[in-house]
């Protein structure tokens, strides 16, 4: 039973630690699909 626990604390360990790379990482679409001659938005 130990082991169960353990490997659900790693997973969710390791859930945030993926959910905060991805925050960091990723980027809105309009900041990243844009070139200097292109304007999106109003």
């Amino acid at each position: 039973m130990r082991t169960f626990f353990i490997a659900c604390a790693t997973a969710i360990i390791i859930a945030v630690i993926g959910v905060a790379v991805l925050e960091s990482v990723q980027q809105p679409s309009d900041k990243a699909f844009t070139t200097t001659g292109v304007r999106l938005g109003s």
